[in-house]
């Protein structure tokens, strides 16, 4: 697909432009306005197409769960793979712009059958819910209060940590929107031992000494929005002697991991990233217990 119109759709999800707008530049790309609306259902999001651990999945116990962060209770998807009695690892997956949505709840799964504690937040639960549409829910996130939302994920990292089936180390893993939440908890959270953004909004550079978790950093080679913050978020990491990785995915577009996106998802890009994901975590939290296939 036109480069172009995958910019022009990132722009979009990301409130940068609304939907009358989107549509109308989308119609001069595509050369008309039934070409736009044609091309609309290969931009969205395509939840039915791509679980790769299905809900109902065996080996898998699956339990919706919250808990209090300030005067709000925030709940989240929480999954571990039911035969491993050992402790394990705890991942906290924090979502895109648009919720905890059926994706992220498939991310979550699939982390639990590698063999972590993994609990996918939903940071819009204190105000009713991650809602099915999903410019709503745009929307919502984007009243979310930015440092009460970064509390709210910190308190996230001591459920998890003292949960039972727990070993205490805990780390998160986030996409787009998430990504840059994971920065910001980076530099809010001395508990956290390693975050994984994809593709995220990188923190304000003064506060980079405060990071004490381990970082691995995801990006989309054609993501221009993004990337341009790279350069100066290595330059402090690098100054202040943290423990980080940075990969640029050549080729791929922001939101390359989410096989809901069929003109966005890169397979190769996404497998590569994964991969490097799983070995960090184990790393830096401890090598999870074995799952039974």
């Amino acid at each position: 697909m036109d480069q172009r119109i995958i910019d022009l759709y990132d722009r979009f999800t990301h409130g940068q432009l609304g939907r009358r707008e989107f549509m109308d530049r989308l119609a001069t790309v595509a050369g008309s306005a039934a070409a736009a609306a044609a091309m609309l259902p290969l931009l969205t999001n395509d939840y039915a197409r791509a679980a790769q651990v299905a809900e109902d999945d065996k080996r898998l116990d699956i339990t919706t769960t919250g808990y209090p962060s300030g005067p709000a209770t925030v709940s989240g998807y929480l999954v571990r793979a039911k035969q491993v009695d050992a402790k394990r690892p705890a991942v906290i997956v924090i979502h895109e712009n648009r919720g905890l949505n059926p994706h992220i709840k498939d991310v979550t799964r699939r982390l639990a059958l590698d063999g972590f504690l993994a609990f996918g937040v939903d940071l819009l639960s204190p105000d009713g819910g991650t809602p099915g549409d999903e410019d709503k829910a745009r929307d919502m996130i984007g009243k979310l209060d930015g440092p009460t939302t970064v509390a709210r994920i910190k308190d996230a990292v001591a459920f998890l940590a003292t949960n039972a089936a727990s070993n205490g180390s805990v780390g998160a893993v986030g996409f787009c929107w998430g990504g840059g939440m994971v920065n910001l908890l980076a530099e809010a959270s001395p508990e956290l031992k390693a975050g994984v953004a994809y593709y995220g909004m990188q923190p304000p550079l003064e506060r980079v000494e405060d990071i004490k978790a381990a970082l691995l950093l995801h990006y989309g080679g054609l993501d221009n929005r993004i990337n341009a913050g790279i350069p100066a978020y290595e330059a402090a990491l690098k100054k202040a002697g943290k423990d980080y990785a940075i990969y640029v995915y050549d080729g791929a577009n922001h939101a390359f991991n989410n096989d809901t996106s069929p003109t966005r998802y890169d397979a190769a890009a996404a497998e590569l990233a994964w991969g490097r994901t799983i070995d960090f975590l184990s790393k830096h939290l401890g090598v999870p217990p074995p799952v039974e296939t």
